[in-house]
Order: C-alpha cells, then structure tokens, then sequence
C-alpha cells in the first residue's frame, strides 16, 4: 500500500512596500505626539491659571484651505488612476498652493494673536498651547508641502500614472493624514476653551 502524503502549501505572507510601511509607523508616531499634547492641555487646563481668548479669525481661513487641499490632492490621485496625467500636473499644482497658502494663514493667525497680546509665554499657558500645536502641526506642513513638490516634480517627469502610483499613494495619504489631523486640532482648540 502506498502512502499518502499531504503538503501543505506555503502561505504568502502579508506584505507591504517598506516605504508605505514606514509612512504609516510615522503617522502613528505623529498621532501619539499629539494625543500626547492634547492631553497635557486637558491636565494642564484643570489646574487653573488659565485664561480664555479668541482663535485667530485666520484659522477658520487656513482650515478652509486644508480641507480644500484635501479634495485636489485626491483628484490628482484619481486622475493618477486613470492615467489623465494633464489633470495630475493640475491637481498636484493647486493642493501644493493651497499647502503653501495655509502654511501663510498659519503664520497670519500667530501675527493676529501677538496683536492680541497672546503670546507664547506671557503667564498664559493656553496661550503657548495654542502656539505649540499650530506650530508642530506646521513643521509637519512644511514636511507635507516638501511631500508635495518631490511628486509635483515626479508627475511633471511622467513618473506617476496607473502603473507607478506608490509615491502619489503615499503623498495623498499622508496629506490626508495632515487635513484630518489639523481639523482635530482646531476642533479640539475651539471646544476646549
């Protein structure tokens, strides 16, 4: 009698591509900074000395333009997966104006609490968490805006179309990542008052 054998066949294991991978360890870095911030602000404000002011009318503005650098950043994208590569070019260009733009809005928002008198340090503490958060959310702008050039650079050479989407991939999701995590902010500023 001959005997039976059984093989089992290997399994494929899950993959990704390393720089997605990293991208993605990175996000979840960033989250944890900022949800480490946010809390400090949340015990921060429970032990008193703190005092109430407005958010910069600019902010409302520079949220605006965030959001809307969301939605061309993603029709780039499409466009990328369909191979409309004048409507990339397009895309990429006006997602990366609207993120220089916000970065200006930004910085009109500091000058606007300065005219205030809100200032980093000062005895204010929710002053300088105000300061803090909008400026570590911009130092990962300027990250996102460098983001967005080196692809804007990549669509111009013809080097994003349906068949080589890895760098749009990640410059869209990271770009969403930086839209979500400024709207979580500014809500978080404006509800924590």
């Amino acid at each position: 009698m001959s005997e039976l054998k059984i093989v089992e066949e290997a399994k494929k294991p899950l993959s990704m591509n390393p720089k997605k991978f990293a991208l993605w360890l990175f996000i979840v870095s960033v989250c944890m900074i900022f949800a480490s911030l946010t809390s400090a602000y949340i015990v921060r404000q429970a032990e008193g000395n703190w005092q109430l002011f407005e958010l910069p009318p600019m902010f409302w503005v520079s949220s605006v333009l965030i959001l809307l650098s969301s939605v061309t950043m993603h029709w780039a994208f499409l466009s990328a997966k369909k191979d409309n590569l004048e409507m990339v070019k397009v895309g990429m260009s006006i997602t990366t104006i609207l993120g220089i733009a916000f970065l200006v809005t930004q910085l009109m928002g500091w000058n606007e609490l300065v005219a205030n008198n809100v200032y980093f340090t000062g005895g204010n503490p929710s002053a300088s968490f105000v300061y803090v958060l909008s400026g570590m959310h911009g130092l990962h702008i300027v990250g996102g805006v460098v983001f967005l050039l080196i692809t804007l650079v990549a669509t111009f050479r013809f080097q994003v179309h349906s068949k080589n989407l890895n760098l749009i991939e990640m410059c869209n999701t990271f770009w969403h990542f930086l839209d979500a995590l400024w709207l979580y902010l500014f809500l978080f500023l404006l509800f924590n008052r």
